[in-house]
């Protein structure tokens, strides 16, 4: 079994289970787990981990439509190595300073594998579900894609130059993947987003995989236009043409963007609420339509845990 189907199994058992985060009396609560191997590829500096585990935590609660309150983790490692432990901690923090929330601790553990299970909490009176898109409303992203995916490939990039009498191009390709690996969760984006969002969730399974769950949830069809879909151009650094820079940008994921079906004549008030880019990539249609892209239906791809 893997992550989705665990997932479809708990939603008959826990009510409310398939959104982002889990909302109780307008307390947000999400919670995410991250491995050394599956999740920070050899190089990932500690402060990147750090950065990256409650950023994608705090990625949840922006899907929400809601405020960030606060986030934890719990830190698990071989052993507790002082600069290390710090580093970690500096960059939980510095995402939480980047939304105006704060970083209150956690707790430590020893395990075989460096993992890190993170929690952060928000609040909102209004939460925006996966579940409310409705024919005529436009589908749209913020920021760019394929971030995560172009950090991935410098990271492997550095690795296969260990050793090799390195000038520095090692550490240069370490430094441009850690930088590209630590993002700034759509907070605020999601806040101006809230009013007028149908339907919102974030792209951490990849673009192609959360337009179909976006469908599934609101029993819909989606309409996208490949050409409007914005392609980050770190990707176009490290793929081997335009076309692989697509499919990484759309089926990679971890790339933590939003994506929201909205009125399109809400476009205007959402884009002058916030400094980050929102593209419309497509329409939301009827179910029977299906989920199509450039007319064809588009296959179910993506990131899945198991």
């Amino acid at each position: 079994m893997d992550e989705r189907a665990a997932l479809r199994l708990l939603s008959d058992e826990l009510e409310g289970a398939g959104d982002d985060a889990a909302v109780v009396d307008g307390l947000v609560v999400t919670t995410d787990m991250l491995h050394d191997r599956t999740d920070f590829p050899d190089g990932t500096t500690r402060y990147t981990a750090g950065w990256r585990a409650v950023g994608a935590s705090l990625s949840d609660v922006a899907a929400m439509g809601a405020e960030a309150t606060a986030a934890v983790a719990a830190y698990a490692a071989p052993t507790f190595d002082r600069d290390e432990l710090l580093a970690f901690v500096r960059g939980a923090s510095d995402v939480c300073e980047l939304v105006d929330t704060e970083y209150v601790g956690g707790d430590l553990d020893g395990h075989d594998e460096f993992t890190v299970a993170t929690t952060a909490i928000g609040r909102t009176d209004d939460p925006v579900p996966r579940s409310g898109a409705r024919p005529g409303d436009v589908v749209c992203v913020t920021g760019t894609l394929g971030r995560s995916a172009a950090a991935l490939e410098y990271f492997d990039r550095a690795a296969r130059r260990t050793g090799d009498g390195d000038d520095g191009g090692t550490e240069r390709l370490l430094e441009r993947a850690n930088d590209l690996f630590q993002f700034g969760p759509r907070i605020a984006a999601g806040r101006t987003l809230a009013p007028h969002a149908t339907a919102m969730m974030d792209s951490s399974d990849g673009l192609t995989r959360s337009i179909h769950q976006l469908a599934e949830a609101s029993d819909c069809g989606v309409a996208i236009d490949s050409h409007r879909i914005p392609i980050d151009d770190a990707v176009r650094e490290v793929a081997d043409g335009e076309d692989e820079a697509f499919e990484l940008a759309t089926t990679f994921g971890e790339d933590f963007e939003l994506v929201a079906a909205l009125p399109e004549d809400a476009l205007s008030a959402v884009r002058e609420g916030t400094d980050v880019s929102l593209s419309v990539i497509g329409s939301v249609r009827t179910a029977t339509d299906g989920v199509t892209m450039d007319g064809d239906a588009l296959v179910d791809r993506g990131y899945t845990h198991g």
